[in-house]
């Protein structure tokens, strides 16, 4: 009399409790990103400014406009670190010159109707 061992039921349930281990933690995953980071995440707005040099004492910025050209409120500038102004005509096509050494890291910052700000011009002129 000649005893077989059956083996083939063991890889079927431990394939099924792997398929369930996965797609436990997957959902785990999604939910966490769904419930957790996607709030606190901010849209950004669309703007678009042009920068030159007049001369090479001076840089000036042009509002080109965007998709959120109308939720502008005003811009604050800064070059190399030093606030150079605050410019509260936020239309399309408006100027704003201002003082900046040659080689100037140019930072612009602006405010929008909804109380957001973000970096809108980040350059060296």
């Amino acid at each position: 009399m000649t005893i077989t061992k059956n083996d083939e039921a063991v890889s079927p349930v431990i394939g099924v409790i792997l398929m369930v281990a996965i797609t436990v933690i997957l959902a785990a995953v999604i939910a966490a990103f769904v419930f957790g980071m996607a709030g606190n995440i901010q849209k950004t707005k669309i703007v678009s400014f042009s920068v030159s040099r007049p001369n090479p004492g001076m840089v000036t910025v042009t509002f080109q406009g965007g998709q959120d050209a109308a939720s502008l409120n005003a811009t604050f500038w800064s070059a190399n670190g030093i606030p150079t102004g605050e410019d509260e005509n936020a239309t399309v096509g408006h100027s704003f010159t201002f003082a900046a050494g040659s080689n100037a890291h140019i930072v612009g910052v602006g405010t929008f109707t909804d109380g957001s700000k973000q970096v809108i011009v980040d350059t060296t002129a």
